[in-house]
């Protein structure tokens, strides 16, 4: 209970190691505590830090939490609507869940069977594969969105967010309906960039709410969360004998080492292993 103009560098270290070592927190936690302190001593007292000389906090490898089949299709015929064919997507395709809301009309390629991820993480766009079962489904909710469009364009609610400078350069394209999110939400919203009532994307918190209630029914009792989807896509892949390469370029990893950690998660182990006590 010291007012921090008496503290300095030491006192940063020590507190940063106790992070590490009594608290064991991940180093991303350990990372934003050292982040709000510089920025306290930089900005509001004038002091310079200097040099730290802190313990860090150790990056700990987790595997994923995967689904079977049988378990992620049970979650997923509890669902219905909207929700459904975005989990359906998660799990399809493999796209993580700000990728599948932020989705636009003209992202689903029938013609070349691709779903176009734009601006992923990284900032990189990708293409990963469209599932065939999902075609009927994906065809009916572009036409839901094509009447809400067009219920929306004489009420002058018309138009989307677009990225980057494309509103500035080509500012009727907002209005087009290629342009529309593919899961638009339920309501007018206003836009906090620019103060504009319009449609936004479904929120991903209606996903994570339908999710929960499926899986409660459902009675499995994994950990369970959108990206779970995601995770058992690969794994599904890697089953069916995919290589990592592959993989890699329909998950959108930049290193394949992240891409090889789903190798550890088979049902064999990742190198087939039988146990003894099976023969």
């Amino acid at each position: 209970m010291r007012h921090p103009d008496d503290l300095g560098a030491k006192e940063v270290d020590d507190y940063l190691t106790w992070l590490a070592v009594e608290r064991q927190v991940s180093p991303g936690t350990q990372a934003i505590a050292l982040n709000a302190l510089v920025f306290l001593f930089h900005k509001f007292l004038g002091h310079d830090l200097g040099q730290l000389a802190f313990t860090r906090s150790k990056p700990k490898r987790r595997l994923p939490q995967v689904l079977h089949h049988r378990e992620a299709m049970k979650i997923i015929g509890l669902m219905s609507g909207q929700t459904k064919l975005i989990v359906q997507i998660l799990y399809g395709a493999g796209l993580r869940q700000a990728e599948c809301c932020s989705l636009r009309v003209k992202d689903v390629d029938f013609s070349m069977n691709e779903l176009i991820v734009r601006s992923g993480k990284g900032n990189r766009d990708r293409r990963t594969i469209l599932p065939q079962s999902l075609l009927p489904d994906l065809r009916l909710q572009i036409e839901k969105v094509r009447l809400l469009h067009e219920k929306d364009l004489p009420r002058g609610f018309g138009d989307v967010y677009l990225p980057g400078a494309l509103g500035r350069k080509y500012p009727s394209r907002a209005r087009e309906f290629g342009w529309q999110y593919l899961f638009p939400s339920k309501t007018i919203g206003i836009d906090p960039r620019t103060g504009q009532a319009r449609r936004h994307h479904i929120h991903p918190t209606t996903i994570r709410k339908a999710l929960r209630r499926a899986l409660q029914k459902s009675g499995i009792i994994k950990p369970v969360t959108c990206h779970t989807f995601r995770h058992s896509f690969a794994t599904r892949l890697l089953e069916k004998g995919y290589d990592l390469r592959t993989i890699q370029e329909l998950l959108g990893h930049s290193d394949i080492a992240t891409t090889e950690i789903y190798t550890h998660v088979l049902n064999k182990g990742g190198r087939g292993v039988i146990s003894p006590i099976d023969d």
